[in-house]
């Protein structure tokens, strides 16, 4: 049986947290820092406390430390640069931003396959020498059950590696271009929709070509999702940059203080009929333009034999 929600994930503990000035163009999220501040502390203060949460709820957080060196200051958000499978393989994406790609780690990957079975590690970076980019669950928000894979398309999210993943993993690309308040494209597609168990919490407004917002709407219906739609303030507040695990007593949607108080009354009361709201607090981390879905790669790799 595939799951739509894993029940496990890993984390990285950041080391040197900073906005990345060089993600900065495309990620109208991130936010400067106000002078003087140790971002760096006030970030791991707030991982430390997001994975106790996670781990009181009954996820099995897989922590890894940031390496001091060289600097990646987006390494709290893992999801970008692998995503694993049930059937034992993990993929490897090709990331936009050069100071990303050293994120990928050699010594991670062996520790899962410690924990778990790997059959096959997929490498798509070789994409990165034709400037050609695909970030990972970033891009792709995978219907892992239903086999879709929905990518709103950008300097993040190539058409050629997106098919190329497509083919080898079995997945249909369901693609279409959404915007920003600014104009810009929106950088990943995980900070404007969220494909759970039964629910979908989508921006549909940002979608500007009302044939391709209807055709992603009847899609995520003809699934078996009842729709959140969420407006344009409600994604800037990260309230599409969510994530559904399966706790010890129940499904739970991830989420951080921002994005759950953004939430209406109507939209909470659907949510909890599917899932349990764990808001996470992340004002920190939130300034290099992700919040709580993008500090968690999930693990659906069959486990190993104990």
């Amino acid at each position: 049986m595939i799951n739509q929600s894993a029940s496990a994930v890993v984390m990285i503990r950041p080391s040197g947290f900073y906005p990345n000035p060089q993600t900065a163009q495309d990620n109208a999220f991130q936010q400067e820092a106000k002078a003087g501040e140790d971002l760096s502390s006030l970030a791991q203060t707030e991982f430390d406390t997001a994975v106790a949460a996670l781990r009181d709820a009954g996820v099995v957080v897989h922590v890894f430390a940031d390496t001091p060196a060289p600097p990646k200051p987006d390494a709290v958000f893992p999801n970008n640069w692998f995503s694993t499978h049930q059937d034992g393989r993990i993929a490897l994406y090709p990331m936009y931003s050069p100071s990303r790609r050293a994120e990928r780690r050699d010594d991670l990957i062996e520790a899962l396959r410690e924990r778990y079975q790997v059959s096959e590690v997929v490498d798509y970076s070789s994409y990165e020498k034709r400037g050609r980019y695909l970030e990972g669950t970033g891009s792709l928000v995978l219907d892992r059950v239903h086999r879709i894979a929905y990518v709103s398309l950008s300097k993040r999210a190539d058409r050629e590696p997106l098919e190329k993943f497509c083919a080898d993993f079995d997945y249909e690309p369901f693609t279409f271009e959404s915007t920003g308040g600014d104009g810009r494209p929106i950088y990943h597609t995980n900070v404007m929709l969220c494909v759970g168990s039964e629910l979908a919490l989508v921006g549909l407004d940002l979608i500007g070509d009302r044939t391709q917002r209807e055709a992603l709407r009847a899609r995520l219906e003809a699934t078996g999702k009842t729709i959140i739609a969420l407006d344009r303030n409600q994604i800037e507040d990260f309230a599409g940059n969510t994530l559904e695990l399966r706790g010890e007593q129940s499904k739970l949607l991830i989420l951080s203080t921002r994005a759950a108080a953004a939430l209406t009354d109507e939209q909470r009361a659907t949510i909890t009929r599917s899932a349990r709201l764990l808001p996470l607090t992340l004002p920190t981390i939130e300034l290099g333009g992700g919040s709580a879905r993008c500090m968690m790669a999930t693990i659906h790799l069959p486990p190993r034999a104990s």
